[in-house]
């Protein structure tokens, strides 16, 4: 499910169902040495996101992505969003970002780092290859969340 009007009214009618929040944390970076690996991974990430929906539709939410640079990054806003989707009806929230540094806040929020693969020059076939086997490497880790509620 997507945050858009049709995928929000389905929500709020299944809520015990739809129980994840996926919240992409997205680093932007315009500095001429590294705006393209920046756009590398913003596309990286985007692309995981939008398949784990697809392959869970209907138990989570992809909310658009939580963008920040390295001047407005704040550990502060992040565990305030966590709250917040926590009250909307989302028993588990869970971050996901190719920034290690987001690591550090294990203890306030639930995050999934994974390092950025470079897409944009793999043919369809092997970019969703490579897609399919991260989601393989993810699975257990949403199935651990989830049985622990």
């Amino acid at each position: 499910m997507y945050f858009n009007v049709k995928d929000v009214q389905q929500f709020e009618a299944q809520k015990d169902f739809i129980d994840t929040a996926i919240v992409p944390l997205l680093s932007l970076d315009f500095q001429e040495q590294s705006i393209k690996q920046s756009s590398s991974a913003a596309e990286y990430l985007m692309s995981l996101t939008a398949f784990i929906e697809q392959q869970f539709k209907g138990r989570l939410m992809l909310v658009p992505p939580f963008s920040y640079t390295e001047q407005t990054k704040s550990g502060l806003f992040v565990p305030l969003l966590k709250e917040e989707l926590h009250n909307a009806g989302f028993k588990h929230v869970i971050f996901v970002t190719c920034d290690h540094s987001w690591t550090s806040l294990q203890d306030q929020i639930d995050v999934i780092w994974l390092p950025a693969i470079p897409l944009e020059s793999m043919d369809k076939e092997v970019k969703k290859k490579v897609l399919e086997d991260q989601l393989k490497q993810l699975i257990p880790i949403l199935s651990s969340k989830w049985s622990q509620s």
